[in-house]
């Protein structure tokens, strides 16, 4: 991203660029944006369909600068760390320090980012033990020993193997066991840097930067599917299994001098955690004039803070803060204790309308959405009125 100055302040006063165009791009495909880390001109935004919000778990986000010795973030790491249906993942954006001869210092900052990331105060296992590190960006990793010529050569020609084999992380991985734990899906597409802006030529500046893959995804997992018996009627306790789809870049892009790279997976697991710490009851729901009663059960490990809220959204809200009405929980409690529990918001600004609306109970203590409705109309509240003899005014 732009981290000027002038950009950096825009962005603290209103919604960056990338985070509007993603979210109007998601939010009708029921994506909803559950964290953001920004550091700087590195970006990570984490989205994930409603329904599965009660089952995702932020704990923590962090910024990890290396540049100008751990003291400027124009090069460093971002991290979002979740726990997704019961397993602890941990996803990394980061950008390397560049130039061909700075592959020793590129290592190092690699390491020094997942050093970094430790969680105190949190229950949480170190990040070599989560279950899954997703880890991509701008690594800035270059083609050693072939001149310009025979790589623009080989790229013509697609003879990508022998590219490969003189590539810094190839290389790197065979002698770094850490390393060699990160997985990667073949690079099948031409290297990613450097291109002439808005055009498809790599670099023709005086400069002539020899092309490289420079922006790549890794990723590495803790637990490996255990092979079940053939006699065995039930999935392990623990099963995770990630499989790489596709791993792309895309030529038609041409606003940087980098062509973005893309990987589609499949993620399959056996969930550790399959009942929502919070459920909305939906058959308890009903409204009054101005009020909604608002009906839910909590499992016994829940909880509660005084600072926990209930909002009401629109189906195709963009993120957590973009609800309609909200409640504290604390505040507006009917009953507590007994199941279920009841909670009243005031609808009274929310016009009559044929939208379809969810709930969503947020937990302060674990900074997530930990409950959330099926979708629902609001009744038309009309026929609640006094007046009996109240005439609806014409509608146009």
């Amino acid at each position: 991203m732009n981290f000027g100055i002038i950009s950096l302040l825009s962005d603290a006063a209103f919604e960056d660029p990338w985070s509007s165009l993603f979210m109007d791009m998601l939010s009708p495909l029921n994506f909803v944006k559950i964290s953001q880390v920004r550091m700087q001109g590195l970006l990570l935004l984490v989205f994930a369909k409603y329904q599965h919000l009660p089952y995702i778990q932020i704990i923590s986000t962090k910024s990890t600068p290396t540049g100008l010795y751990g003291y400027w973030g124009n090069k460093g790491g971002v991290n979002v760390c979740l726990k997704l249906y019961g397993y602890y993942v941990s996803i990394i954006n980061c950008h390397l320090p560049p130039h061909m001869y700075n592959n020793d210092q590129r290592l190092e900052h690699f390491d020094r980012i997942l050093e970094s990331l430790t969680f105190e105060g949190y229950d949480v296992p170190n990040i070599l033990d989560h279950d899954l590190i997703l880890w991509f960006g701008d690594m800035n990793f270059r083609i050693e020993d072939f001149g310009l010529l025979f790589v623009q050569e080989s790229i013509t020609r697609k003879y990508y193997k022998e590219l490969w084999e003189k590539d810094q992380l190839f290389i790197a991985k065979k002698n770094d066991q850490l390393l060699r734990e990160f997985q990667e899906g073949p690079l099948l597409f031409p290297p990613t840097y450097k291109f002439d802006r808005h055009s498809n030529n790599y670099d023709t500046s005086e400069k002539k930067r020899k092309p490289a893959w420079t922006d790549r995804i890794l990723w590495r997992l803790k637990r490996q599917p255990s092979q079940a018996s053939p006699l065995a009627s039930s999935v392990p306790t623990s099963y995770f299994l990630l499989t790489l789809k596709n791993y792309v870049s895309h030529m038609a892009y041409s606003i940087s001098d980098h062509k973005p790279v893309t990987g589609t997976f499949d993620l399959e697991l056996n969930p550790l955690m399959s009942v929502p710490l919070i459920t909305m009851m939906p058959e308890h729901l009903w409204t009054m004039e101005n009020d909604m009663l608002i009906s839910y059960t909590s499992t016994p490990e829940f909880l509660s803070s005084s600072w926990d809220w209930i909002g009401l959204y629109k189906v195709g809200m963009r993120h957590i803060n973009d609800y309609v009405a909200y409640v504290w929980v604390g505040d507006n409690q009917v009953s507590y204790g007994n199941n279920p529990n009841q909670v009243y918001i005031n609808i009274s600004a929310i016009p009559d309308t044929e939208d379809q609306f969810l709930l969503c109970y947020y937990s302060n203590n674990l900074h997530s959405v930990v409950g959330i409705s099926q979708p629902f109309k609001i009744p038309i509240r009309s026929f609640l009125r006094e007046d009996t003899l109240y005439e609806p005014e014409p509608q146009i």
